[in-house]
């Protein structure tokens, strides 16, 4: 696939996930299966692997997914709940490997000779982060966005197999699983007076499953569908008993010792995996330190073929580095870590036919075939649709209505058809054709230059400036509380929203008196909007959907245009004034900024709908703030903090630094101009010490930034 197409899939891929996730995370309504939506995930990553300068931090993979739930309280979390990539064949998990053999090289990192891998069966569950305080347990919280979880303390307390109090392990017992004297004396002194944290999957058993459904189906309630919702469901809502009668368990993955950093009291994976037995948990005994690639590829296999055997479900394995301390330094690369991998299970296929071709329309105006299939059961989920990306796919395939096709889960998520058994044709079965008008409006649909796509040429065509709205309110952009999908749909019927700018134009009446819209209501959606009016220009330049502009490129952009506009404030009018000018060749000056997307941009400040457009937003009041201009004092200069702050959370230490054009890395490298030092520091002090970097104090640096 070349670049130009990757990235109209890749756009594509994007706003359709976000909205399932948001939907399911959220809403706690599932508009797309589970396996659907993660096959979309997966062939986004996919797409990024090979594509890797159009990945943009709006991606859902570089996020984890989900938000906290407002029916809960919620809890940050001291440090990140990672999720992973996946990987879905021996080539996938030697690629891993060399990637981080490269990148250890290029930064002066050493990966041992003899450093082994710890393998861990992937569980189907709910995460959850367990805080215990001088020993107690007292607070439990969801994965979340990652950042941000959910307070499902009481939930967690139902669950026998998690302690209320953390077991006091033997000093004989800590030196067995390779503790020495200093780090059992640090140990005990977080026991005591300090704070664990204990990260694992809350899952369903099989059996579990099997007994609740044969008390639900005599009661009359609704079954369970699987026994991933049925854990998900039991913690995500607000009565105990609930979770009290599903029988819940709880297995540990992680241990974060106070602000120690990880290989600092427990060296390994392994003996990690043993503490937190030690500490009273139920852990996988199944896991299995592995010496080299060669031993995890014989434990995944295994495992494989024995899953039926076990009393949970699982998907995979992960694979970790053993050695605790590679886990800091290798770090992440987007959301997820280098230093992990999740190597799922192998594809599952079924045959089933090819009942007809409908054409999804994107915000862009861009047509996508989906096949409506025979329903049919693949890895254990009904299959009933599947994207066919484009026409040239559909001709790769040689696909036909009527076709009998061949359906594969790659590692369990991914539904696509992957080939057609044209020996069973019939000589019934018809050819695919692009559409000739728009499915929605009716419009004349054209395939414009070397582009894979069809598009609908009606710029007003109903479900392309639905797109648009529902784009221009989503997270990454407006984020305006309380102006959701279903509501964007509602005031588009209404015949209050024509255009994005309309949105400014809502009034309190406008509101009352439709459908679901109390006075209450009414006033705080117009005073969210409110909020709004004063905008981010990077925010803004993203909202505004132009074709091939993601988050990044609307940060690259924001710079280039605050450079010709040096006001901290103004009009979407003047913005347009500035941009018109440009031409494609000066957008291409820009880093990251190709031909295709600098004359997308050219066409679209040319526009006469656009000067209307960004003219309406002046009308209404809508501001745009500059954003801070990189090249500061700080340029070029990357900083690694330890220990605790005074005067400064560390998130207020980062902003400052990359206020001023610095960059903040989180381990310790030969490339590190600054360590700042706070109190209690951790063993990135020693480490830099040992490769001279320069080392300030908080005093020193609050003067450094002022």
């Amino acid at each position: 696939m070349e670049k130009k197409d990757a990235k109209i899939r890749i756009d594509k891929l994007k706003q359709e996930i976000d909205f399932h996730r948001y939907q399911y995370h959220v809403n706690d309504r599932e508009s797309l299966s589970p396996a659907a939506l993660d096959s979309l995930k997966i062939e986004l990553f996919r797409l990024e692997n090979e594509f890797p300068e159009l990945i943009t931090s709006d991606s859902p993979t570089q996020r984890v997914a989900g938000e906290a739930l407002p029916k809960f309280q919620k809890v940050t979390h001291t440090r990140p709940m990672i999720s992973l990539y996946d990987a879905f064949s021996e080539e996938d998990m030697q690629d891993w490997e060399q990637r981080n053999l490269n990148y250890a090289e290029a930064n002066g990192l050493r990966i041992k000779a003899d450093d082994s891998y710890y393998c861990e069966l992937k569980l189907d569950g709910l995460a959850a982060n367990l805080r215990y305080e001088r020993g107690l347990f007292v607070q439990g919280a969801t994965r979340g966005d990652g950042k941000v979880g959910e307070d499902i303390t009481m939930n967690l307390r139902t669950i026998e197999s998690l302690p209320l109090r953390l077991r006091r392990p033997e000093k004989k017992e800590l030196l067995a699983i390779g503790l020495d004297s200093d780090d059992i004396t640090s140990f005990y002194h977080l026991l005591d007076d300090g704070i664990i944290e204990v990260r694992g999957e809350t899952i369903m058993a099989k059996k579990t499953l099997v007994d609740l459904n044969v008390v639900y189906a005599r009661d009359g309630k609704t079954l369970l569908a699987n026994t991933r919702n049925g854990a998900a469901g039991s913690l995500r809502q607000l009565d105990p008993k609930v979770a009290a009668e599903r029988k819940l368990d709880f297995y540990a993955y992680d241990l974060l010792l106070g602000d120690y950093s990880r290989g600092e009291i427990v060296a390994t994976r392994s003996a990690a995996d043993a503490l937190v037995e030690l500490l009273g948990f139920r852990r996988v005994r199944h896991n299995q330190e592995c010496a080299d690639l060669k031993a995890v590829f014989s434990f995944q296999r295994h495992w494989e073929k024995k899953k039926e055997n076990l009393p949970f479900f699982i998907d995979g394995v992960v694979v970790k580095y053993n050695r605790l301390r590679l886990w800091e330094e290798l770090g992440t690369v987007g959301k997820a870590p280098r230093y992990m991998m999740a190597y799922k299970f192998s594809a599952e296929q079924a045959t089933t036919k090819l009942l007809d071709i409908v054409w999804q329309l994107g915000r862009t105006g861009a047509l996508t075939p989906t096949a409506i299939l025979e329903p049919v059961k693949v890895g254990g989920v009904t299959i009933g649709r599947s994207t066919l990306h484009n026409l040239d796919e559909i001709k790769r395939l040689d696909l036909r209505l009527g076709d009998t096709v061949i359906i594969e889960r790659a590692g369990d998520v991914i539904p696509k058809v992957v080939a057609v058994l044209a020996n069973l044709r019939s000589g019934k079965e018809q050819v695919i054709k692009a559409p000739k008008v728009c499915p929605r409006c009716g419009s004349k649909v054209e395939r414009s230059g070397e582009e894979v796509a069809y598009r609908c040429l009606n710029k007003s065509c109903y479900a392309v400036a639905l797109r648009r709205l529902m784009h221009f309110v989503s997270k990454p952009a407006l984020d305006i509380e309380g102006l959701g999908p279903k509501i964007i749909e509602q005031l588009v019927g209404e015949g209050l929203l024509e255009d994005a700018a309309d949105i400014f134009a809502l009034r309190r009446e406008d509101l009352i008196g439709l459908e679901g819209f109390a006075e209450k209501k009414a006033d705080k959606l117009i005073a969210a909007i409110a909020l709004k009016k004063d905008l981010p220009l990077a925010r803004f330049l993203f909202a505004l959907g132009v074709l091939h502009i993601g988050e990044e490129s609307a940060s690259t952009l924001a710079q280039a245009l605050a450079r010709r506009l040096p006001r901290d404030k103004y009009s979407p009018h003047d913005l347009w004034l500035t941009a018109k000018a440009v031409s494609a060749e000066e957008w291409m000056n820009l880093d990251d900024i190709g031909p295709v997307v600098a004359q997308s941009l050219a066409a679209f400040w040319q526009a006469p709908e656009s000067e209307e457009l960004l003219s309406k937003f002046s009308r209404l009041g809508v501001l745009l703030s500059a954003p801070v201009l990189t090249g500061g004092s700080l340029q070029g200069k990357s900083f690694v903090l330890t220990g605790s702050l005074r005067g400064l959370t560390r998130q207020e230490a980062k902003d400052k630094i990359k206020a001023r054009g610095g960059k903040t890395k989180e381990s310790v490298g030969r490339s590190l101009d600054y360590i700042i030092v706070g109190e209690e520091p951790g063993s990135k002090l020693a480490e830099a010490q040992k490769l001279g970097v320069k080392i300030l104090t908080e005093e020193e640096f609050i003067k450094l930034v002022e």
